[in-house]
């Protein structure tokens, strides 16, 4: 482990479109200290293509390659290689803000956290904002964080100091990995907390949409009841919950 090294882990199926502009969020950071892995997860488009376009040189990006597994097998490809004491998880199609991670290592520091993650803005598939930002709350428990996913993925910072590398469970089939991610490193820390600046930015494309969202209600469904191992009643009422959340988020 690189003592106060980042290492940001992005996964990429596909994703040619928007990877070059990902890619120069992290290069625009403050914080320069961080290193990029890109996990090509078998793309049949020009990923890889625009990948070593823009990494050029920098001895700070690491490109993977791997038969198509899914963005869990992908990601946790890219913790295996991981050398930084901070952990990352930026899709590639979303962006930070230049500050990303100097105000979230600072505000790691100031709250003595393990975990921390942001409020983030929405942006639409021309990179143009729109909607209100998702504001983070305070600070989210283990308990509460059962009743869904608080942390918006691309905001997360983990501190692997105490605890050491946490991986994504792969055999969710990359359905909800990123919300086990947090409950499972939640499980050692107890408690998250959140950093109120909008730091980042999550694109909303087509499959982002609400009539999508209703295709995973079984998966979430089971999500809670058979993997978390919840009851039947209060698996319905998580379900309904989130369904509510996201609702409401792609409303405001």
């Amino acid at each position: 482990m690189v003592d106060k090294l980042v290492s940001i882990i992005t996964p990429i199926y596909n994703g040619s479109k928007y990877i070059g502009e990902t890619i120069e969020s992290v290069r625009n950071q403050r914080y320069t200290n961080w290193e990029m892995i890109i996990i090509d997860d078998g793309s049949t488009d020009k990923s890889i293509e625009v990948i070593n376009s823009v990494i050029s040189s920098d001895p700070r990006f690491l490109l993977l390659q791997q038969a198509n597994m899914g963005s869990a097998s992908a990601r946790n490809n890219g913790i295996r290689h991981a050398n930084g004491q901070y952990i990352a998880l930026l899709d590639a199609d979303d962006l930070w803000e230049p500050n990303f991670l100097e105000s979230q290592i600072d505000f790691l520091k100031k709250n003595n956290a393990v975990l921390v993650y942001a409020s983030c803005g929405r942006i639409n598939e021309y990179s143009k904002e729109f909607l209100n930002p998702v504001m983070a709350r305070p600070f989210i428990t283990y308990k509460k964080m059962l009743s869904t996913n608080y942390i918006q993925c691309l905001t997360g910072l983990y501190d692997t100091t105490k605890y050491g590398k946490v991986y994504l469970r792969e055999e969710l089939k990359s359905i909800r990995d990123d919300y086990a991610y947090w409950l499972d490193i939640l499980k050692f820390s107890g408690i998250a907390y959140g950093n109120p600046e909008v730091l980042a930015k999550y694109r909303l494309i087509g499959s982002s949409t609400t009539g999508v969202k209703t295709k995973l209600i079984k998966k979430q469904f089971s999500f809670y009841h058979q993997y978390l191992g919840l009851s039947y009643v209060r698996s319905i009422f998580n379900t309904l919950y989130w369904g509510l959340q996201g609702i409401v988020k792609l409303n405001w």
